[in-house]
């Protein structure tokens, strides 16, 4: 929410005969821009790991190896542009990672079962995604209950469902095949499909998070819904008490991160053709890592979608440099939980230091 500074007349010119200046005319200097943008500190982070793996990986910089990273990172950032709005309004979300695979279970189950066209399949995991998401957000308002208990309970009783509703419909913990059903090319074309750009194969999840972080950039900067979110995050009893509503505000949120979670579902589906019931836990915290890497506070009301998409592209270079590097995988984890302090501190100080140039 933008402030105006009250200027009040001065009576005349200050001493030296220098005329009075009004703040809103004062130029910001190029450093106190920098110096303001969440990102910061993420961007000088994925420059120093790009820099790091293209000396110690032979290979890092091949087009194939670049094709393999932003895949990576996009199956993260789809998640973790919405997730990163959620936190900057205040709230995060344990359920993300297995509601992903809940939308892929039951696009291919109801399509399965139904012997319906898969995009029909599709359309019913949607409405049934938001509505896990608008519960969430629903509960979350209407009880007063912190995010972390109303998501745990989601992430538990969506895991349960995952498993039992997949061995009860199919006797197994996977679905069944649904490549020659009809639909499924065309579905496969919009959700898992693979361009050439340039000579370089691009995975259209690619296009999926570049999408989603333009508009989520929209949303959060020249929308008045942009600044609810900020509003909310900052202080929502003072975002209350100006007019922003405040529970519709956090149910879109936690909707959007459904909508996040069924993209990325359905790739899953149209990528491999069946779905594990048990996949998806563990994902929520690399959501939340990538968005806390990329500038958001925990705290909420600050952060961007543009921080959250290098966050998903430092996790993408880092789990697949390692690979490049021929280092032993094991150390993968290490070097994320590192990121993850050294980012959260970064962002810290780059906060404190914009605050301390206004």
């Amino acid at each position: 929410m933008s402030t105006t500074t009250d200027i009040r007349p001065t009576g005349g010119p200050a001493p030296g005969g220098d005329r009075p200046h009004d703040e809103r005319l004062l130029r910001t200097s190029p450093l106190r821009k920098l110096l303001s943008r969440p990102e910061l500190g993420s961007v000088v982070g994925a420059l120093a790991v790009l820099v790091f793996f293209a000396v110690a990986a032979d290979g890092f910089l091949r087009a194939s190896s670049i094709s393999t990273v932003l895949y990576a990172s996009s199956t993260i950032g789809i998640m973790a542009v919405p997730v990163a709005l959620l936190m900057i309004g205040g709230e995060f979300d344990l359920s993300a990672g297995v509601m992903v695979t809940s939308s892929a279970l039951i696009s291919s189950m109801f399509s399965y079962q139904m012997t319906a066209n898969i995009w029909v399949g599709a359309g019913v995991s949607l409405l049934a995604t938001l509505a896990v998401g608008a519960f969430n957000g629903f509960m979350l308002t209407r009880t007063k209950l912190p995010s972390f208990i109303v998501t745990l309970g989601t992430f538990l009783m969506l895991t349960g469902m995952n498993l039992g509703f997949t061995k009860l419909i199919d006797d197994t913990v996977s679905t069944k095949s649904i490549g020659d059903m009809e639909g499924f090319p065309s579905a496969r074309a919009v959700f898992a499909s693979t361009l050439s750009l340039g000579g370089v194969d691009i995975k259209i999840t690619v296009l999926w998070w570049l999408g989603l972080v333009a508009l989520a950039s929209w949303v959060l900067l020249r929308t008045r819904v942009g600044n609810w979110i900020f509003a909310v995050g900052g202080n929502e009893d003072a975002a209350r008490a100006v007019g922003v509503p405040v529970a519709k505000t956090k149910i879109g949120l936690y909707m959007g991160v459904a909508f996040g979670a069924w993209v990325s579902g359905q790739h899953l589906l149209f990528s491999f053709d069946t779905v594990q019931s048990g996949e998806g836990v563990g994902n929520e915290l690399i959501y939340i890592i990538a968005a806390v890497i990329g500038g958001c506070l925990i705290t909420g009301g600050y952060g961007s979608a543009i921080g959250s998409a290098v966050g998903a592209l430092l996790f993408g270079m880092t789990s697949k440099g390692i690979v490049f590097a021929e280092w032993n995988p094991d150390w993968f984890k290490f070097f994320l939980g590192a990121m993850l302090l050294l980012a959260t501190l970064l962002n810290t100080w780059v906060r404190k230091r914009a605050e301390a140039t206004k």
